[in-house]
């Protein structure tokens, strides 16, 4: 059976940025304040202006324009600015695999993000800490692509059902993307609970300890792979999971989010 130390020994890391990696240990200690935060980020001109232009699109509908980081800290919140900026380093330490199209890569992984914080707000979970592992959950698939791009190939093949595409890295890899993104997070230093529940998102009733954002993370990764989803969609969603978090699936009909919501990173 393959190991995952054996499929990153074949890789080359993706690298991250000082900012990046100070960022990511900051979600490790709560004590973490909002001036450390926009210090941080501020030490980045790119990133910075690239946080500036996001607070001020109309997906946030700010009562006025921000245009230092500080004010768009205070304005959207720390949470949100953090993984923001984080997802933003992590989209921009990948190079495109051959044979993906990138566009509809990061819409799919932002729409996972934004299915993940809805869901998340539901069950009074942490919805910033959901949407950035939503939009890390495919991030294994640009590690195979690297280094298995005829299995790539295949893992894209139309049509592609929700879940399909785990059930295919499963079989041409051996790991789903999820679990290679949880090793990746690891490595990274990410949060534990974080690295778990992408590792547990492919199946996240299997395992003996439940992760309830793995759980919601697998729901939002169906959701993200059907286009152009509505309140419909969440009948094609495995019930036992939605059971096991204690959601109601009236609920999620009504409050179902459109697409168009979702926060754009490209």
């Amino acid at each position: 059976m393959p190991s995952l130390d054996a499929f990153f020994a074949t890789i080359e890391l993706p690298s991250m940025s000082e900012v990046a990696h100070e960022l990511i240990e900051t979600l490790n200690h709560e004590s973490a304040s909002v001036t450390e935060v926009s210090q941080i980020i501020s030490r980045d001109p790119a990133l910075s202006a690239r946080l500036l232009r996001l607070a001020n699109s109309a997906q946030f509908g700010l009562p006025r324009g921000v245009n230092a980081i500080d004010d768009a800290v205070q304005m959207v919140g720390m949470s949100r600015v953090r993984a923001l900026a984080l997802s933003a380093c992590l989209s921009d330490a990948f190079a495109p695999p051959p044979g993906l199209k990138m566009p509809e890569f990061w819409q799919t992984s932002m729409a996972c993000a934004g299915y993940a914080q809805w869901l998340a707000g539901a069950l009074e979970m942490d919805t910033q800490q959901a949407w950035l592992t939503g939009m890390m959950l495919r991030l294994g698939e640009l590690l195979i692509g690297q280094t298995h791009p005829q299995a790539l190939a295949e893992i894209e093949r139309l049509p592609l059902a929700p879940g399909a595409r785990w059930e295919r890295e499963k079989r041409l890899i051996g790991f789903s993307e999820g679990q290679i993104t949880a090793e990746l997070a690891r490595r990274w230093n990410f949060p534990m609970q974080i690295a778990q529940a992408l590792e547990r998102a492919y199946d996240p009733l299997v395992e003996q300890a439940f992760s309830r954002l793995g759980a919601v993370v697998n729901l939002a990764g169906m959701l993200a792979d059907m286009p152009d989803a509505d309140a419909l969609a969440v009948d094609a969603l495995p019930l036992d999971v939605i059971q096991a978090l204690g959601l109601e699936v009236r609920w999620m009909k009504a409050t179902f989010p459109l697409p168009d919501s979702f926060i754009q990173l490209h």
